[in-house]
């Protein structure tokens, strides 16, 4: 798509954000569509992107949606002035084209995990939407979660003594033919995908970036894998000699947990990362063994609240695409590890922000799972 200048746009609304959801697989049906109902204080769905006919029909008939446009007709969509935001839910190789474009085109972009492929693409995600003065947020919905943001602030108080290492696993068995099971260059394997969970968690749990890591990849016989890894295993080193550890896999059971580990007291998460069912932590310091759960809730109508309020009050979000960067930056490290069998070091600069439990939002639970349109879920 080539650069323009951006286009006179209608007004919005003082008090409400228009989006259009740009991708319409599994997790903006399951999620992101349906969040809008719970997000309608300030978010408003008025155009729906998607290269299948039967979904714009479907999904535009049940959420109220006409504003329904293809892949080639994007341009007019963000020429129209009847938007002003976009949320990306495309395939991971294709957040950078369409932030860009979105960006010139003058609209604020709310993008999915991870920020893009590679560092180089969030750079200039990064760029354009600065040079256009728009908002961009990553969608990393446990920055708002009172669970995860609860015990980043359990790690940070003491109560745990000095903190020592942190471990998480995280894996699922993904179904043959899952667009998660492309090649790594287009974004695909279980690192992208599901680790960036974890090594996300460690930097907020730590409060700290890591300075080194280390890691080292699997495959099995089975034919699911035949583009790309099934396991990974990472280690990764901070300042003070703090170390965090994390195996994530596209071929193995279900689990979501992660642990941290202090002097004088530990925290285990279980789940830790899943946004189907309520999540749950235990912790173990001064004799005393305590667990706290959570009922469900709406993860996604919290980044659409926050963003929105971003947007309207003109505040810079949190997280950032400085945040998606790091991470980035962190996996390239990770693939680069892997491949040669070596540590390598990092050069970020620490993050002064990061989340707190001010940032939490809470969203009542979504009833009912809606019923799919051509879409699968990643999972057996």
């Amino acid at each position: 798509m080539a650069p323009r200048t951006p286009p006179s746009k209608k007004k919005s609304s003082k008090k409400v954000v228009r989006y259009a959801v740009v991708g319409l697989g599994h997790i903006a049906q399951v999620a992101v569509l349906p969040a809008f109902e719970h997000a309608k204080r300030n978010s408003s769905l008025v155009a729906l992107v998607s290269g299948t006919q039967k979904k714009l029909k479907e999904l535009g008939r049940r959420y109220g949606v006409k504003r329904l446009y293809g892949y080639d007709d994007v341009d007019e969509l963000f020429a129209s002035g009847d938007i002003d935001a976009v949320y990306i839910a495309l395939p991971n190789d294709m957040h950078k084209e369409y932030t860009v474009d979105a960006a010139r085109a003058g609209l604020h972009v709310l993008c999915e995990k991870p920020m893009a492929v590679a560092v180089h693409e969030c750079e200039e995600m990064i760029r354009e939407t600065r040079k256009a003065r728009v908002k961009l947020m990553i969608a990393y919905r446990l920055h708002f979660e009172r669970a995860n943001l609860e015990a980043a602030q359990l790690a940070s108080s003491g109560k745990l003594g000095d903190l020592r290492y942190f471990s998480s696993d995280f894996s699922m068995q993904v179904s043959e033919g899952n667009i998660r099971l492309r090649p790594v260059t287009a974004g695909g394997g279980p690192l992208y995908d599901i680790g960036i969970y974890c090594l996300n968690a460690a930097r907020y749990c730590f409060a700290e970036d890591p300075i080194e890591v280390w890691a080292s990849a699997t495959r099995s016989a089975d034919p699911r894998f035949r583009e790309v890894d099934e396991t990974l295993s990472a280690t990764l080193r901070f300042k003070d000699e703090k170390v965090a550890t994390f195996t994530c896999s596209f071929g193995a059971a279900d689990r979501s947990t992660y642990t941290i580990v202090g002097t004088k007291g530990t925290l285990t998460m279980d789940p830790a990362y899943e946004y189907a069912e309520g999540l749950a932590y235990e912790t173990n310091a001064g004799g005393r063994t305590r667990r706290k759960k959570l009922a469900k809730s709406d993860q996604f109508a919290p980044e659409l609240l926050y963003f929105s309020d971003c947007i309207l009050n003109n505040r810079d979000p949190e997280p950032s695409g400085e945040e998606g960067l790091i991470d980035v930056r962190i996996i390239e490290g990770m693939l680069r590890s892997a491949a040669s069998g070596r540590s390598v070091k990092l050069k970020i600069q620490q993050r002064k922000r990061r989340p707190t439990l001010q940032q939490e939002i809470r969203s009542p639970a979504i009833k009912r799972e809606p019923k799919m349109v051509e879409a699968e879920s990643a999972s057996q």
